[in-house]
């Protein structure tokens, strides 16, 4: 179109208008995947599924009743350096969904120029100047930047999701972590007490030898026993030193900078509530993300779609032409133009229906992807409820072996005292009373990881008043769209 005229009605515009009531529609969101009620444990009916990562979550870690691992834990959000990386990746997203808003609106360009040249022809030199400003959009007819807005909204969410669970799973860890380290405090406690009470057995020993009562393979036992005790003890240290390392690198602290002094008492193993609602599986930020990537991947159908209609673009520019600056802006040096654009793909060897098939497989993919996340989430609060269960009734049969076999240990030292039973007694009830209070240790540990593991499992608390740890979690839910 030359500059000063303008286009003669066509039926481009019209066209467009008339398609754009055919927008790309992308499938219906993702089927309700059923959960139950309640869990294998309690008898219950299935009920749908429904999105419940804003629930309340709250510091968990207080069910331990242990004030340095809720400093530790505070210390987690504030300075994990994998967190900050995942906090950077969720601002990354809500920079995409600005960028994709952007596209609403048109673009306004503006620009000057000043040459001098000399023509090959005449031999003349003369000046050229010009401004200008000009302005361009595109119509969001087929609902391609909405679509891609919303695909943007939803990724969002996900990394939201994702940085809510990235700090449940650095919570979790370190309560772990910080909890077997309190574990191996008391089994170092247990070897320290065993290394003293088997340096007195060999100076018993030793006394009876020189007093010709005891043999020199009973003195050689009772050294042995303390050796292997004191190997046992210093190696003890080589765990809760890596233990200790690894909290250092949770909370964002070199690991020669870091100590943590052994305490005294063990904390309390939580008990479980009476019923846990299944309900509580819900608020799992890991299921959140799943299900926002579901709604991304269902937004990206359609936007795969609109590459089948074409592109109008609108454009206006003005502007002036001169050789003298004083001329730049007079009424003779000014130009305009106005118009519209219509451009389509008419033949592409298949290109726009792959790219279609490839964005439903992808959507199927994640529909997949989401309901075994579901389906693994079921199994891990299984696992922890059953364990919970377990090992609940197994640390009251360990207590039992514990304490029948510190009477034996007991029988067995009056024995040999009084010389009616061999050192070998005496040997063999010192290491089993010192096994069963090391597997006691052992099981607890065990019953702190599970602990901490339903509640991860269960999303971050199994209470259902629990206030937000860091705030609500914001959640994406799917469009429908229908034609």
């Amino acid at each position: 179109m030359t500059a000063n005229r303008l286009p003669r009605p066509s039926l481009a515009l019209p066209l467009a208008l008339l398609l754009g009531a055919c927008a790309a529609t992308p499938p219906e969101p993702p089927v309700a995947f059923s959960m139950p009620a309640s869990y294998g444990q309690v008898q219950g009916d299935w009920q749908p599924a429904q999105a419940l990562a804003a629930a309340p979550r709250g510091p968990w870690w207080s069910v331990f009743d242990d004030p340095v691992l809720s400093s530790l834990e505070a210390q987690v959000a504030q300075h994990n350096q994998s967190l900050a990386a995942q906090l950077a990746a969720y601002e990354q997203a809500q920079a995409a969904v600005a960028q994709a808003q952007a596209a609403y609106y048109p673009a306004v360009t503006a620009g000057a120029s000043a040459n001098r040249a000399r023509s090959a022809a005449s031999g003349a030199v003369g000046n050229s100047l010009s401004a200008s400003l000009g302005a361009s959009w595109e119509p969001d007819l087929w609902g391609k930047v909405r679509l891609q807005v919303q695909a943007g909204q939803a990724t969002a969410a996900a990394s939201a999701a994702t940085l809510q669970n990235t700090l449940l799973s650095l919570q979790a860890t370190l309560a772990t972590s910080y909890l077997q380290l309190r574990t191996v405090d008391a089994q170092i406690a247990l070897a320290q007490d065993t290394v003293v009470a088997y340096q007195r057995a060999l100076q018993l020993t030793d006394n009876r030898y020189k007093a010709g009562v005891d043999t020199a393979a009973d003195v050689a036992q009772a050294r042995t026993q303390l050796l292997q005790a004191q190997t046992s003890l210093t190696d003890l240290g080589v765990t809760r030193a890596q233990l200790q390392n690894a909290i250092a690198v949770l909370v964002g602290q070199p690991p020669a900078d870091f100590t943590l002094p052994a305490a005294g008492a063990l904390p309390e193993v939580p008990a479980l509530p009476a019923g846990v609602p299944a309900q509580l599986l819900q608020r799992r930020p890991d299921l959140a993300a799943a299900q926002a990537q579901v709604a991304a991947a269902n937004a990206q159908i359609g936007v795969a779609q609109t590459a089948w209609f074409p592109n109008l673009t609108l454009s206006a520019q003005g502007g002036s032409q001169a050789t003298r600056i004083a001329q730049l802006f007079s009424a003779p040096s000014l130009f305009w133009s106005l118009g519209p654009q219509l451009a389509a793909t008419l033949f592409d060897g298949g290109l726009r229906r792959a790219q279609v098939q490839s964005s439903q497989a992808a959507y199927r993919q994640t529909v997949a992807n989401y309901r075994q996340s579901v389906l693994t989430a079921l199994q891990q609060v299984e696992n922890n409820l059953v364990a919970q269960r377990i090992l609940a009734q197994e640390s009251q049969q360990q207590a039992d072996v514990v304490q029948a076999a510190e009477v034996s240990l007991r029988l067995a030292e009056n024995q040999y005292k009084a010389g009616t039973a061999p050192y070998l007694n005496v040997l063999t009830a010192q290491t089993t009373a010192t096994s069963a209070r090391n597997a006691q240790l052992t099981l607890l540990n065990r019953r702190y990881a599970a602990s901490v593991g339903l509640i991860q499992a269960l999303g971050g608390g199994w209470g259902a008043n629990d206030t937000p740890a860091i705030g609500p979690l914001p959640t994406a839910s799917a469009t429908s769209h229908s034609r």
